[in-house]
């Protein structure tokens, strides 16, 4: 089983009475429809590190799961993180990017899988079936357990900023 290598960008906007927030899509498809906590996810996706840039392809995909572009802004790298992923590893390369997108407009991208297994049928699914702002203790609770770490390194990094 090899590793997979997946970018993406963590966009993040402060104020208001929830401090600082981050924008986390909830994952399409039948298996996440009824989860909640640990059913959301950084916009990101796999690529071949030795044909694309981890960077390029963070903004690639931001844009594929959302159909939106990553706002403009400083990239601030917030590192790789390696957790286990369906049936192997992954290592995630994530950058965070301040700005305020509307989760409204979101058109997520759609992927093909069969569906129910073993039927021989196709169906087609949102990557992402909505998106969301939360404040970093929901958000902590709302991410797969291997993402989480970036939350704690975006508060480290805006606490020493």
């Amino acid at each position: 089983m090899t590793d997979k290598t997946s970018a993406g960008v963590l966009v993040f906007r402060r104020g208001g009475d929830a401090g600082v927030e981050v924008l986390i899509g909830h994952m399409g498809g039948p298996y996440f429809s009824r989860k909640d906590n640990g059913a959301w996810s950084i916009p990101k996706g796999e690529y071949e590190p030795e044909l694309e840039d981890a960077q390029a392809a963070a903004s690639r995909e931001f844009h594929e799961e959302l159909g939106l572009f990553v706002p403009p802004g400083d990239w601030i790298p917030l590192g790789d993180v390696r957790y286990s992923s369906g049936k192997g590893k992954k290592t995630l390369t994530v950058w965070a990017v301040e700005g305020d997108l509307d989760p409204a407009d979101v058109v997520p991208g759609t992927f093909e899988m069969e569906w129910p297994p073993r039927s021989g049928r196709m169906a087609s699914f949102p990557e992402i079936d909505r998106a969301e702002w939360f404040d970093l203790a929901t958000a902590h609770d709302k991410l797969g357990a291997g993402q989480r770490p970036y939350l704690d390194r975006l508060n480290d990094y805006l606490s020493q900023a």
